[in-house]
């Protein structure tokens, strides 16, 4: 099961209490980061987590508060003697920006980085999941993704199995090998696979039926509610959601839990754009600094 921490929660610029936009998904060892804002990498230094267990960075679009932080921390990464391969992927000019930066900027990067300019619909497999890429309307190129951790194998029935009449040992391997064993068909002592458990990140986006059919039945929704419910004209105008849109999606996905997130600083009480969120999708919870949440299979606690 995932572990889920909030690095950045703020829209457009930093403030005192909030950094820009960046979310990492920790499962088992690997770490997928969505988005790096402004000062990510000091973000990470501060939390339990590590930037040397990044396996991919994914970017939504090409807004500085969603990749002002990313040449920073690819070449402390470097720096720090990281020797694993990094993907970083975005939408069209990801590429042309860190060539331009990197290139200008002294120091070399000695480790293997993938750069991948994806469109909808690309899945790129890492050790512990996958990531599929769907679109979103933004006012930019913008991309959502979705994460799954692999599924796992389903429990062995051992006690069954032997009531049938096999035998630990050959009977039993070639069972779990898919194979019919004296009649005893693999499935009938094998559990059905467990489905690996599955993050959706909206980044910047209006509602959008690309977001809704992509992440359906994801565990867990990101969702930006960068406008109360109030100001629904302006997010229309910006192409951003609202707290109440935000909930409506992660309704019409059907997943577990909803993380609102990317809250625009002119609220001062951003406890109001959660409880219009929560009067429509209850599971929902407001986005904050640093704070760590883990999936389990009784649902999304804070850590």
């Amino acid at each position: 099961m995932p572990d889920i921490l909030f690095l950045g929660t703020g829209a457009s610029l930093p403030s005192r209490e909030r950094a820009p936009s960046c979310v990492a998904v920790r499962l088992k060892r690997d770490i997928a980061l969505f988005d790096c804002g402004e000062g990510s990498q000091r973000q990470m230094m501060l939390s339990p987590f590590s930037f040397m267990r990044v396996a991919c960075i994914l970017i939504t679009h090409m807004h500085g508060d969603h990749v002002f932080g990313l040449p920073g921390i690819i070449q402390t990464m470097s720096m720090s003697g990281r020797k694993e391969p990094l993907t970083v992927c975005g939408p069209e000019g990801i590429r042309d920006y860190l060539d331009a930066v990197l290139s200008i900027c002294e120091g070399s990067i000695c480790y293997q980085l993938d750069v991948v300019e994806a469109l909808p619909g690309r899945e790129i497999e890492f050790k512990e999941f996958s990531v599929s890429v769907f679109g979103t309307d933004h006012v930019v190129p913008s991309l959502g993704y979705v994460l799954r951790g692999h599924d796992s194998k389903g429990r062995f029935d051992r006690n069954k199995a032997i009531s049938l009449g096999l035998s630990p040992g050959p009977d039993f391997s070639r069972l779990k090998g898919g194979e019919t064993v004296c009649g005893v068909r693999p499935e009938s002592v094998i559990e059905p696979p467990v489905k690996g458990f599955s993050v959706a990140y909206s980044g910047d986006t209006s509602p959008c039926e690309g977001l809704e059919l992509a992440a359906a039945g994801a565990d867990v929704l990101i969702h930006e509610a960068t406008y109360a419910d109030s100001e629904k004209e302006m997010a229309a105008k910006f192409k951003h959601s609202t707290s109440v849109q935000a909930a409506e999606a992660a309704k019409k996905i059907g997943c577990r839990h909803l993380f609102i997130t990317h809250v625009s600083n002119r609220y001062d009480d951003r406890k109001v754009l959660e409880a219009e969120a929560r009067a429509v999708f209850p599971n929902t919870d407001l986005a904050e600094d640093l704070r760590l949440f883990s999936a389990t299979k009784d649902g999304i606690r804070s850590a």
